[in-house]
């Protein structure tokens, strides 16, 4: 009897095979936070697209003109208000001018804009909100209370109250975005490190003797670089269409120079007779903040530790 019991003990535990084992083996390499965040992201058709036609967008802007054979500025009155032709592929304005070449400037007008905000938000709302959320206390009731007397200052009454004292163009404008577009983000980075500040990882750097500085911008703001990335991308678009609406009213940059919202405000004269002024630089401004937006939803989804698998 003990001897049958053994024999079939030793057919249920039998060495797996080479082929057996070889099966086994975890198909799936091994991955970092940020692979699995790019892996993601390139999943999202939608974003990647959106990220291809950015970088497009900002290689032509840079390289185009140098290139082109007409300027910014240049005037033909014997060319005026002509239709998209192959020399003039987006037309001419009232003036003569390539209308093509004013909408490539307007895009570097307003990456300029969307970028230098968004650096600034990265820079400012990070520092501000991550001191305000770690030390807590008086000092974050203080200066949450600075921000929220900030956000209720409405930009265009700010931007009006610049011109007067600096003069109208792209130096009040970037004044103007670079100090009110931080505040949404420290409101984001604050509550970030006040869910953060209690975790093991903290106490365990505190307990060694780290420094304040060291243990917020080495152990936490990485940490929530997720939204910070988002809230900034989200940002770009945003100041984007600040600039365009300013230049619009006439409290951006000025002519000759050229902006979308300077070239929307010169098609709305002509714009039942000549619709192309006014086409194209209104469709160069959509899919410019299209493209932020559905780069910035890809984005989130990819931040987002619930969605990795």
């Amino acid at each position: 009897m003990e001897n049958t019991q053994l024999k079939n003990a030793q057919d249920l535990w039998q060495p797996l095979s080479k082929a057996e084992r070889d099966a086994d083996k975890i198909v799936r390499p091994s991955m970092t936070y940020w692979q699995d965040v790019w892996r993601r992201l390139k999943g999202n058709k939608v974003a990647m697209g959106s990220l291809i036609f950015l970088v497009f967008l900002i290689l032509v802007a840079i390289f185009v003109p140098m290139f082109w054979p007409y300027s910014y500025s240049d005037q033909n009155l014997m060319n005026a208000n002509q239709g998209p032709t192959a020399e003039h592929i987006f037309g001419t304005d009232k003036h003569g001018r390539d209308l093509f070449i004013r909408v490539i400037y307007g895009a570097r007008i307003s990456l300029t804009v969307g970028i230098a905000a968004s650096i600034i938000n990265l820079v400012v709302g990070v520092v501000y909100g991550g001191i305000s959320g770690y030390v807590g206390g008086r000092t974050d009731n203080l200066m949450m209370r600075i921000v929220d007397i900030l956000y209720t200052i409405p930009l265009t009454l700010y931007v009006i109250l610049l011109m007067v004292w600096l003069g109208a163009g792209m130096k009040s404008i970037l004044i103007a975005i670079g100090t009110t577009y931080w505040i949404s983000m420290a409101r984001i980075v604050r509550g970030q490190i006040l869910s953060l500040k209690e975790q093991e990882y903290v106490m365990a750097a505190r307990t060694l003797g780290a420094s304040d500085s060291r243990i917020l911008f080495k152990h936490l703001v990485p940490n929530a670089m997720g939204p910070i990335i988002v809230t900034m991308t989200m940002s770009i678009p945003s100041a984007i269409f600040t600039e365009a609406f300013l230049s619009f009213i006439g409290l951006g940059v000025s002519a000759p120079k050229a902006s979308w919202g300077v070239l929307a405000n010169d098609a709305l004269g002509s714009f039942m007779l000549y619709p192309h002024h006014l086409f194209f630089p209104a469709l160069a401004l959509s899919l410019t903040m299209l493209a932020f937006n559905f780069l910035g939803d890809g984005l989130r989804d990819a931040l987002d530790p619930k969605m990795r698998k």
